[in-house]
């Protein structure tokens, strides 16, 4: 009997020893399985979590495509973009100064990431250092007209007038390059450095070209210089035009959005008399009219393939949506600009319009670019061609193959044209400047 109660004790202790084993195993077992499933949750949510954000980056992309690529943004604001098996929301923020803010929401079942980009207005940059900068056509000014600025000149720059007007004609510096090179007549407020001068009155000093001496050294001629005669051995080098043919092609691409239908206009373009109209991104493939008191608000670059004619007292001014960029508008053929055309920027500092011909006319009665009396504001230029200032105009900037200035005629250059970024509007590229993850 002893020996049993024995064996009763000893199985009643291993079957607790066993319950209290599989007991710990069950909770162990329970435990481990609870792991297995929150960590299996949790890499469910973290995958989830992750394709949010790349369905947010999609949605981001999408916009900024569509800006780059000159294609309508959606109508609605927000706007939805089905992705896989999710959604991004897109909140697309006002042009404010040349920027605007997208933010992309992914939403896959309730799980959402958002990412914030801010895009500028890409632009490319480019200097323009004198009030007018000449090429070798050279520049002719009558008594009166003005340079409130520098110049620089690969040509002859004379006053034809052969008198002294009210003032100084050029209130700065003046650099005439090559040699055999002259300034005559003309009355100078800072420093002339130039081949040969003569018949000149310079406030500043006077730098010609002595030598070397075969035949190329150049005379200070009857010039009276205030700070006092300097010479040079060698020849002043002449300057490239600030804007390459590869640049004004560049633009001609954007206005025509690299050949896309939608952006080229076949035939003559008119703005008629009082109305108002929005243009660009644009290529025309034949003449640019805007008429007697009409506006022309500029959204993107526009490219001529003939003449520009603007009618008296138009106005042609940048979309707000420049920014602090300026904007271009290029002709292949002629430019007249009638008296009391105002022609402006976004409104903003540092924002320009300017206007392009690659006509290469010489003819004073019939030149490249002809801006007539009482016209104010942006930048002229020409590649190969002759610009025409007429009487009681101010411009910001001259530049050309061959400048005249009648009398009276003024150029007011501004310390900001020294660096100006010409973009192709807020229709035109964008260029990310923040990209982060908000909550």
């Amino acid at each position: 009997m002893k020996n049993l109660s024995k064996n009763n004790g000893k199985g009643f202790a291993l079957i607790t020893t066993v319950v209290i084993i599989m007991s710990f195993s069950l909770i162990i077992t329970l435990a481990f399985s609870s792991l297995v499933l929150n960590e299996r949750q949790l890499t469910k949510n973290f995958v989830k979590s992750l394709k949010n954000y790349y369905i947010a980056e999609g949605g981001i992309e999408d916009i900024l495509l569509r800006n780059n690529t000159n294609i309508e943004l959606p109508v609605s604001n927000p706007s939805s973009l089905n992705i896989g098996e999710g959604t991004a929301t897109r909140y697309v923020g006002d042009i404010i100064a040349g920027t605007r803010e997208i933010i992309s929401e992914g939403n896959i079942d309730g799980y959402i990431r958002k990412v914030s980009v801010v895009a500028t207005i890409a632009a490319t940059g480019i200097s323009f250092h004198y009030g007018a900068q000449v090429g070798d056509g050279g520049m002719e000014m009558e008594s009166n007209s003005k340079i409130k600025g520098n110049v620089f000149s690969n040509g002859n720059v004379v006053n034809i007038s052969e008198a002294f007007g009210a003032g100084f004609n050029i209130t700065d510096d003046i650099i005439v390059a090559n040699n055999g090179k002259k300034i005559e007549w003309l009355w100078v407020g800072g420093n002339a450095t130039v081949h040969t001068c003569k018949d000149c009155n310079i406030a500043g000093d006077l730098t010609y070209v002595s030598g070397p001496p075969w035949g190329d050294e150049g005379t200070p001629g009857n010039c009276v210089a205030g700070g006092g005669l300097k010479t040079l051995p060698n020849q002043i080098d002449p300057l490239p035009m600030p804007i390459s043919d590869e640049q004004i092609n560049n633009w001609k691409d954007e206005a025509n959005c690299n050949n896309n239908p939608s952006c080229i206009y076949v035939g003559d373009y008119t703005v008629g008399v009082g109305e108002t109209k929005s243009l660009g991104p644009q290529q025309i493939t034949g003449n640019l009219t805007v008429s007697n008191n009409a506006t022309l608000i500029i959204t993107g670059t526009i490219y001529v393939t003939q003449d520009i004619i603007i009618g008296n007292n138009a106005t042609i001014r940048l979309d707000s949506g420049y920014g602090s960029t300026s904007g271009v508008i290029i002709s292949d053929g002629k430019i007249n600009i009638s008296p009391g055309v105002i022609l402006q920027g976004s409104g903003e500092i540092g924002s320009y319009i300017m206007l392009l011909s690659t006509n290469s006319s010489l003819d004073i009665s019939s030149p490249a670019i002809d801006v007539e009396n009482n016209a104010e504001g942006a930048v002229f230029y020409t590649s190969d061609g002759l610009i025409r200032l007429r009487n009681n105009m101010k411009v910001r900037e001259v530049v050309g193959y061959k400048i005249y200035l009648d009398n009276n005629a003024e150029v007011e250059y501004e310390v900001g044209l020294q660096d100006v970024s010409f973009s192709s509007g807020p229709s035109g590229g964008w260029k990310v400047i923040s990209w982060k993850e908000v909550e």
